[in-house]
Parts: structure tokens; sequence; C-alpha cells
């Protein structure tokens, strides 16, 4: 015997022949298998093989058109391995894990009415099977919420199937029944309708937005009832156009409506919509008029790189009125843009805080910007205390108009 068919210790050699016979004498016993017991001493001998092939020393061809049989055996292991697990169950916990998948799906899916009424009946036809399987008389559950019914509903049936303990082997026939039932149940689910199947009107039409129209008019419905809409004060109405259109049109037209309306209702969606920079959002809070959104428009007071944002964010912080915005905007007296340098003016005496006369006396008298100096002068006429008035009416003779003009309200 030469050393190639011999082992230092006398045993064979092992071979990609060996190794496949071995192989082989699996996969007849694992088409001979009938329990969990054989499937599982078969996964043994599976695990044996492939620790075997890994620690053989075995040889690899150098040929690159031939095929290296060390490869084909272990795809070959790798196939014997997923014939294995397609013998084994079927199980009970895939029954607990369809109708905890199904049961999730209802939880976290926006339906329609008729989606909901096609789920009562996809669980009610699943009870009628599982309770046959199992012998069951499990009915929906009592929870106020529907949805709340149909979830509780399927945890009861999970927890049912769990108590019964069945087996892979004796009980197969019953799990597979249940599996039936479940599988008819996701297919159910997945075919109820669903909040996302209707269209941008149909789901406008559930919600009632167009309610208010008697008839629809030659120029777009959903324009003409933002506008009824706006008339009547339905907010509520208007911010589901505002979320629900996917129209640059529709948007421009509900925050034109928002703005002139200013409800406090908006607040919340316009203060999101302002913390991405949204400056029609940030000029709809200044109509708002509420404290809530200081912080988010106080950090944008020094966004030197946007004026835009800086004069919409000035003048909204002047409607909204607080003192807290007072230093702020008087620190932007001297900002490099004319028009930045104009709005915190008017921003300023919109707020009316006197700690502002002598900032806005001083840009009055040295602002190289005539138009930044009537803004000063207007400013200081709106806060209208004897200082201010007397800061502005020294400028009645000045060499712009729109200075002289405040300059002459005081007199």
């Amino acid at each position: 015997m030469s050393d190639e068919d011999e082992t230092a210790g006398g045993e064979e050699a092992v071979t990609v022949e060996s190794l496949r016979e071995r192989l082989e004498a699996i996969d007849e016993r694992l088409e001979a298998a009938e329990t969990e017991a054989d499937l599982d001493e078969v996964e043994r001998e599976i695990d044996d093989l492939q620790t075997d092939v890994e620690a053989a020393d075995l040889p690899e061809t150098d040929d690159e058109d031939e095929d290296d049989p060390v490869e084909e055996l272990e795809s070959d292991i790798e196939s014997l391995e997923s014939d294995l697990e397609e013998e084994r169950g079927p199980y009970a916990e895939d029954v607990v894990g369809e109708i905890d998948d199904a049961k999730e799906e209802i939880a976290e899916t926006r339906w329609t009415e008729q989606g909901e009424s096609e789920l009562v009946e996809a669980i009610r036809a699943a009870l009628e099977d599982i309770n046959a399987a199992l012998g069951t008389s499990i009915t929906l559950a009592d929870d106020e919420e529907l949805l709340e019914r149909l979830t509780a509903t399927l945890e009861n049936v999970g927890t049912a199937v769990e108590a019964e303990d069945l087996d892979p082997d004796e009980d197969d026939e019953t799990i597979e029944a249940l599996l039936e039932a479940t599988d008819d149940l996701q297919a159910d689910v997945e075919a109820a309708q669903t909040w996302s199947d209707l269209s941008v009107r149909e789901q406008l039409e559930v919600q009632g937005y167009y309610d208010v129209l008697d008839h629809i008019k030659d120029y777009p419905p959903e324009w003409h009832a933002l506008k009824v809409h706006e008339k009547q004060g339905n907010v509520e109405m208007i911010l589901l156009a505002l979320e629900t259109f996917d129209s640059d049109f529709m948007e421009e037209h509900c925050l034109e409506a928002l703005e002139r309306m200013g409800p406090q209702a908006a607040l919340e969606p316009m203060l999101e919509r302002a913390g991405k920079r949204d400056k029609d959002a940030i000029s709809i809070l200044g109509k708002i008029a509420s404290d809530e959104p200081l912080d988010t428009l106080l950090d944008y007071v020094d966004a030197d790189s946007d004026p835009l944002l800086q004069k919409t964010t000035f003048k909204a912080l002047g409607e909204i009125g607080s003192e807290d915005a007072v230093q702020p905007l008087a620190n932007k007296l001297v900002a490099e843009n004319d028009e930045v340098r104009s709005q915190a003016a008017r921003s300023l005496g919109l707020i009316g805080d006197t700690r502002a006369i002598d900032p806005l006396a001083d840009v009055l008298a040295d602002d190289d910007d005539d138009a930044v100096r009537a803004s000063a002068a207007w400013a200081l006429n709106q806060i209208g205390t004897e200082a201010a008035l007397e800061a502005v009416s020294q400028y009645a003779d000045d060499r712009a108009y729109l200075v002289q003009a405040e300059a002459e309200k005081v007199a």
C-alpha cells in the first residue's frame, strides 16, 4: 500500500471520492427520513461531513478548464443542507409567525372603510378554518376600536396555537391545515384596500374636502374648494390639502391662505416647516404671532449668507412682538446688506420696545442708505414715545423725501 493510500495511523486516507460516497449515503438517508428525529440525525451527519471536508487536505485542480472537484463537493453539501431544511416541518411556530405578520400589517397600515370591512371578513374566514383545525371556538375580541379588535383576535389565535403544543410528526396534518388558513389570511390582508390604494382625489373626497362645493367649476375644483374653506375658516381642510396635494400650484395657494388667516391651528405644521428654513412657513408664523417659534426664528437672525431668510425672519419676529428679539434685531442695524438693515429697523418698530430708540436714532443719523434711514424714522414713529418722536422730528428738512415724510408726521 502506498503512502497516498494510508495515513500515518494506518487509516484510509480522506479523498474527494470517499467524502462524496458519504454525501450520497446521507442523501439516501434524507430521502428515507420520516420523523424530525430522523432529520436531526441527518443534520448531524451533514455537519460531521462538512467538518471533515474543511479538515482534509484535499488537492485542487490546476487546470482552469476543469471544474474543481472540491468546490463541487462543497456546493453539493450546501444543496443537501437546503434539501434538509425543505423536509423539516411544518411547525406550529410557522403558524404563529404568519399570524404575527398579519397582525403587524393590520396594526401598522392605514385602511379605508372598505378595507376594514374586508379585514373583518378575512379574519372571520380564518377563524372558521382555525377553529375547525384546533377544535376551538375563538371569536372576534371585544375591544372598542376595530383594528384593536382584529389584532387582539389574532393574538388570541396565536396563544391558542401555542397552547396546543403541536408535534411536527404527530400533528402534521393539523399544522398543514393551520398554515393553509394563515396563508389565506395573509393573502386576504394583502388584498384589503389601504389608504394608499386611493387616488389623491379619492382620499380627499373621503375626508370631506369637496363637500363645500355645490358643483364643480371650470377651474380646478381643488382650488375652488380651497377658496371656500378659507372663507369659512376651515383651517384643518387647508392643512389637509397642503399635506395631500403633490402640486406646487396648490401648495402656493394653501400657504397664501394660511398667511392671510394666521390660524393658531397651523402653528405646529408651520413650525416643522420653519425648522427646514421654509420662508413661507416663517411668514405664516409671524401672522400667527405665537412666542413658541421664537427659538427657531432667532437662530436665523444671523443667517448672513441668506439675506432673504433674514428679512423674512425679521418681519415675523416683528409681528410676533417679543422683547427677546429686540437686541438680536438691533445688532443687525449695522449689517452689510441694506435691505437686511431696513427690515431690522421696521421689525423693531413693530415690537415697539423703547430700548430700540437710541440705535434707531443712530441709523437715522448715520446710515448711508436713505431707504434704511426712512425705515428707522418709520420705526421711531411706531414706538411713539416722546423720545422717539423727538428723534424723528428734527429731520423735517432731510435730503430724503421719505425721511421728511416721517418727520412731518410728528408735527
